[in-house]
């Protein structure tokens, strides 16, 4: 198994131990200096501290295991750039605007919603400007979602 696979297998494990969500793996940079970034999550957030013991942890694999000498490991939150893939990661964004791409009788459709429930696989957001309507989505027809910045 080649070093970012193994970095990356180590990575998930630890984060499933921690109780994250794995959003996302990025390995980068040059063979003389890689940039690894994981991205986690999970319903009630993340904190630097979080960052700082998966990340702890990740440094402590690949050091002991000599897969790497000179590398720079960033751990994170997603951040709003990246679009949510896990049920739980709406919990906690209710009440915001999103962007989402869902399939509905085959076709692919496109919407700007707040986020006003999540009931088993069920998502309800508020769409239209002017005259306001429910939008109910099944989770599993969601193809991308992604949180809007309001000022």
């Amino acid at each position: 198994m080649e070093t970012k696979e193994k970095i990356k297998n180590k990575a998930f494990e630890i984060l499933e131990e921690k109780n994250f969500l794995p959003i996302d793996f990025v390995y980068r940079g040059s063979e003389n200096r890689p940039v690894i970034e994981v991205f986690m999550d999970n319903e009630a957030g993340v904190t630097t501290d979080d960052c700082m013991i998966v990340s702890r942890e990740l440094e402590k694999f690949i050091d002991e295991n000599g897969l790497l000498k000179n590398y720079r490991l960033d751990v994170s939150s997603p951040g709003v750039d990246k679009p949510l893939i896990y049920l739980t990661q709406y919990l906690k964004h209710v009440g915001r605007n999103f962007k989402v791409e869902y399939t509905e009788d085959g076709n692919d459709k496109l919407f700007e919603g707040k986020l006003i429930s999540v009931e088993g696989d069920t998502l309800t957001f508020e769409v239209g400007k002017k005259n306001k309507e429910n939008l109910e989505i099944d989770f599993n027809k969601i193809k991308k979602a992604k949180v809007q910045i309001s000022f």
